[in-house]
């Protein structure tokens, strides 16, 4: 029966083990610190294989450097055994959910989704310290005690990670930023999908290393586009040019990606009907309107509907009479055709708009269909964009961060956080880069501007896309108005965003609240839930070992133990979770029998629990090693399940 490693992926292992997979032959051994033999790669042998396009030494080469990338590759690569606690008093709606909040260091929390999330997020939205000189960036070092950070630093937060401001009298102002961006753009792009795409804003200050940063990380090929967006409409930083507007920088992973239809927010599509949640927003025309039908003489015939005279032009029977004469010759055309108009009827696509003296009939233009005719009969189609997206088209008002103050100021009495970015913006950026069931990523979450946008965006158009924001318990200053609004940190301010601007959404959405998903559940990054003796038990004394009955941390909840489990395991964190009671003892069951968990931890288990729990043949199972009764307990479960239901995978912890 295996364990469980309790530790993110080691991800220089996983480059070895790729690199011997084309090269078998250059694979050689050699001993660890602890005198273990461990797999390894033999560069002269590799060198050979690659021997006309191997750049070595000191030669010149085109690349981006800077003192520390080395130590910042290191940083994404090293394994930690950190995990994420739920914290359900400050979820909302945590048993229903499909969104997560999660509390702590960015970097850690990027290695901690990989399992479950590797290839699976949509979409990333960033927008990073901008390295402004008086903004703050984080330092990582996941191998100096806490002690040491304090010695060199004096800033660090209880995980022991340094966050610092970066002045620009420090001889490594662009450095500095580079090494804290490097490590997590490249765990970002590993959760991305084939056809997934990251946006990130930025300014004047990094602008041009970023840009050579995600050339690196995502491949210069993969460069999509540089939005400019409009921050402010007036101001003057400078004597004689005023700097209004900052980057929207949006590569894609691959190929893959594909834009969807452009958005018609700004074509005058305002009106919702029972129809919207399919079909989009809609705008009113003018059934009888000449642009509309593609007017010509030809078309000058009458339809009947239901009693309603129609006339191209909306015209008067008399002078529909003198247009024959003048154009004798008239046409079919199914645009201005008795058919259409009844198949409009049926789907909604017609309303009637009586009056005292006349009615008039008008057509509804949807945002994402259309009819078209095929063949003989018509069919309501889903439009496509034929027209290349401007990259200017965040030079609008609309995405200034005057409306981004609107934005929160609708929630919040007080000014609670100064620097987060335009609901319309990223719920622009969702509505292009995603599909309406897909995840999206920001790992700098600040407000949580990027969870409101994309609840908004669902209410619109009837999505259930995710989120997951992540976002370091930041202290707030004390002389803030956030502080002395009860807001002791950046990650406070968020959840309290999203917990009122999901309010706000429903009620103003009545007839669809009900499939609104509102609620996300809360995470918190944390030290692992294991004694240092399950990564070290070669360090056990005599002393220790019968003092130690258990591997866990006395103080761990069994839903603590249970979320270590689906990260270990790489299973949905927002999978349902159910508790039940099989003899006398609790079991979780993780999207029915996706996993099923056991942490008895007093010998409670015996043979006819497991043959109970196998009888419900679930996909996986894991118990905690101090909930068996016996060894032989332990070595007969396996041969339970073996027996009962064969692919189920155990592990212990």
């Amino acid at each position: 029966m295996e364990k469980l490693p309790c530790r993110s992926p080691n991800f220089t292992n996983q480059n070895i083990s790729k690199i011997l997979k084309m090269f078998p032959n250059c694979e050689t051994e050699i001993k660890d610190k602890n005198g273990n033999l461990i797999p390894a790669i033999d560069f002269e042998l590799l060198k050979q294989e690659l021997t006309d396009n191997i750049v070595d030494g000191s030669e010149e080469r085109y690349r981006l450097d800077w003192p520390g990338k080395r130590q910042s590759l290191i940083d994404a690569n090293t394994p930690i055994t950190k995990t994420l606690r739920p914290v359900r008093k400050q979820s909302k709606e945590f048993d229903t959910t499909e969104n997560l909040f999660i509390e702590g260091d960015n970097l850690e929390a990027l290695k901690l989704l990989q399992n479950t999330y590797l290839n699976q997020v949509k979409m990333i939205y960033i927008d990073p310290p901008y390295n402004t000189g008086k903004d703050f960036i984080y330092k990582d070092n996941f191998t100096q005690k806490s002690d040491d950070w304090k010695q060199q630093s004096g800033d660090y937060d209880e995980e022991g990670n340094r966050l610092v401001q970066n002045t620009e009298s420090n001889g490594r102002f662009h450095s500095d930023w580079l090494s804290m961006m490097y490590p997590r753009l490249k765990l970002a792009r590993n959760l991305l999908k084939d056809d997934g795409v990251i946006f990130i804003s930025i300014d004047d200050n990094e602008q041009a290393n970023l840009k050579k940063l995600c050339d690196e990380v995502f491949g210069e090929d993969n460069f999509i586009c540089e939005f400019p967006r409009v921050t402010k409409k007036a101001g003057k930083s400078s004597e004689h040019f005023a700097k209004n507007h900052d980057t929207l920088l949006s590569y894609q992973k691959s190929n893959d990606f594909k834009f969807n239809a452009y958005s018609h927010s700004d074509e005058g599509f305002k009106y919702v009907d029972a129809y919207s949640k399919i079909r989009g927003k809609y705008k009113l025309n003018q059934t009888l309107d000449y642009g509309s039908i593609q007017y010509s003489p030809s078309l000058d015939y009458e339809i009947d509907i239901e009693g309603y005279v129609l006339r191209p032009g909306n015209v008067s029977k008399h002078e529909m009479i003198e247009r024959k004469k003048r154009n004798p010759k008239t046409d079919y055309c199914w645009r201005w055709s008795k058919d259409l108009y009844n198949f409009g009827l049926k789907s909604g696509f017609i309303v009637f708009k009586k009056t005292k003296n006349s009615s008039r009939i008008y057509t509804k233009t949807y945002e994402n269909v259309s009819i078209q005719k095929i063949n003989d009969s018509y069919k309501i189609i889903e439009k496509k964009r034929t027209t290349p997206i401007s990259s200017i088209q965040f030079i609008e008002n609309k995405y200034s961060n005057d409306n981004s103050r609107k934005d929160i100021g609708k929630l919040f009495d007080t000014k609670v956080f100064e620097y987060s970015k335009p609901i319309s913006l990223i719920k622009e950026c969702s509505f292009l880069g995603t599909n309406k069931s897909d995840i999206i990523l920001d790992f700098f979450s600040g407000s949580a501007t990027t969870a409101h946008a994309v609840m908004q965006l669902n209410a619109e158009d009837g999505g259930k896309r995710k989120f997951i924001m992540v976002q370091l318990p930041e202290e707030c200053d004390k002389a803030s108005e956030a502080f002395k609004a009860g807001y002791k940190t950046i990650a406070d301010i968020g959840k309290e965003r999203i917990r009122r601007a999901g309010e706000k959404i429903k009620q103003e959405n009545p007839k669809i609240a009900k499939e609104l998903d509102i609620g996300f559940r809360v995470l918190k990054l944390d030290s692992s839930n294991m004694l240092d003796i399950y990564y070290t038990p070669n360090k056990l004394t005599k002393g220790v070992l019968f003092k130690t009955t258990d591997n866990i941390k006395p103080e761990r909840s069994n839903e603590d133990l249970l979320f270590h489990v689906l990260l270990d395991w790489g299973i949905d964190l927002t999978y349902p979770i159910k508790k039940q009671t099989i003899a006398g003892i609790e079991v979780f069951f993780v999207a029915e029998n996706s996993l099923v968990a056991c942490f008895a931890k007093a010998g409670e288990i015996d043979d006819d629990f497991c043959k109970q729990l196998a009888t419900r043949q679930p996909l996986r199972v894991v118990f905690r090693d101090a909930g068996f009764a016996d060894n032989d307990v332990k070595i007969n479960a396996t041969q339970i399940f073996k027996q009962l239901s064969p692919n189920t995978e155990i592990r212990t912890i």
